[in-house]
């Protein structure tokens, strides 16, 4: 996970309908995350040849509140998967911005990369790690990033999907080292190309654990007041 602090204005006009930029400690971010899914299903069944696979995301941070609850949620800029037939799915259910490229990836104890491949080169992501993982302190930044459990997307006629991910806790690793090359503007546009050409406000790996994905449902809702005040 690369996290990248960026100006709240720039990821604003993409939250979906009904959402709010969500800040930790006034500071807004967007993040270039690489993972591995393992033994996927769908709707509890297993398709083959698509259990396993690579995904690269950009995505930020925002929250949905529903009377007293405060969802806290991403919202993804754009996703990368290997297979033609995984980006459909994805695209089918739950609206989301998935492209299919050619993918590989290399986990060691101390290194960790995704990288995929556009036109003729290759773009890549990729940490250094030492040491022992360990759970994210109550009101981290690592904890901020990790632990948003909802996901929201918007619909091309101006709707919203909304849908839970449930998973445990993840421990970390700080990044003792990190490094992107990445086609910032042919992959997610000009916009984005003078955050994600900088080096990035924080590196981590997180250890994983099973995920569920529930299904998703339209939100009958409208747009709320932009954000004015930082909070946590």
């Amino acid at each position: 996970m690369l996290n990248y602090e960026v100006d709240p204005d720039l990821v604003r006009p993409l939250a979906p309908r009904g959402t709010e930029i969500d800040f930790f400690e006034g500071r807004t971010y967007v993040s270039l995350v690489g993972f591995m899914f393992l033994d996927t299903t769908v709707k509890g069944l297993p398709i083959p040849f698509h259990r396993n696979f690579e995904e690269v995301n950009l995505r930020f941070y925002v929250r949905r509140r529903v009377g007293d609850e405060v969802r806290r949620g991403v919202v993804f800029v754009k996703e990368i998967v290997p297979r033609a037939a995984i980006a459909w799915a994805a695209r089918t259910f739950y609206g989301e911005r998935y492209i299919a490229l050619p993918m590989r990836h290399e986990i060691s104890a101390t290194h960790v990369e995704y990288a995929w491949q556009l036109g003729r080169g290759w773009n890549n992501l990729a940490v250094e790690i030492a040491g022992s993982p360990f759970l994210p302190t109550a009101g981290s930044e690592e904890q901020f990033i990790t632990e948003h459990y909802w996901g929201y997307a918007a619909q091309p006629n101006a709707g919203t999907v909304e849908y839970q991910v449930t998973h445990p806790s993840w421990k970390v690793w700080r990044a003792t080292a990190s490094s992107a090359s990445v086609s910032v503007r042919e992959l997610y546009g000009e916009q984005f190309v003078d955050t994600l050409s900088a080096e990035p406000s924080s590196a981590f790996v997180a250890k994983g654990s099973e995920v569920t994905v529930h299904s998703g449902s339209r939100l009958d809702v409208t747009s709320p007041q932009p954000a004015t005040e930082a909070h946590s």
